[in-house]
């Protein structure tokens, strides 16, 4: 059977991604499986800000992180059902809230940091092999920032209607 996602090219660029982005995590999620920890691939960013800055607030993770408020809330909900942060109303606006990591959080991160430096160090490697593909996909982030998608199939549906 034919790979109709490599087969279009760059028409079907955010196929791609997703299914690269899936294969990745799936193998991190083997990684940990396989050390029998119970840690899901999601939920780096948040832990691993928290643990290089400190106290940080949804929004700022957010920010920080390049994503979604509403899928930061998403992750700290599941964060906190696991027992690996915590979360209080920030003092200065009770409608927000500060997220720190708990103690099982804190000896988790301890535990994981020599294999996310393996992470590191396989990702790194893996960048190389394929031609330092990080640097086109800040070139596809910049100029998507320069035009979003959005604009590029309106102005050229625009010009077919």
């Amino acid at each position: 059977m034919k790979d109709y996602v490599a087969e279009m090219g760059g028409a079907a660029l955010g196929a791609r991604l997703r299914r690269l982005s899936a294969t990745i995590d799936a193998d991190a999620s083997r990684v940990y499986a396989a050390r029998g920890v119970r840690f899901e691939q999601r939920w780096f960013g948040v832990i691993n800000q928290l643990a290089l800055v400190g106290p940080l607030g949804v929004r700022q993770l957010a920010d920080a992180l390049g994503i979604t408020h509403a899928s930061v809330s998403e992750t700290r909900q599941s964060l906190e059902r696991a027992g690996l942060i915590a979360s209080e109303a920030d003092p200065s606006d009770a409608r927000r809230r500060v997220l720190t990591l708990s103690p099982s959080g804190k000896a988790l991160v301890a535990q994981l940091r020599p294999l996310w430096a393996a992470f590191d160090d396989a990702a790194r490697a893996l960048d190389a092999e394929a031609g330092r593909v990080t640097e086109a996909l800040a070139r596809l982030e910049d100029a998507l920032a320069r035009k979003s998608l959005f604009e590029r199939i309106a102005d050229g549906a625009a010009s077919r209607i």
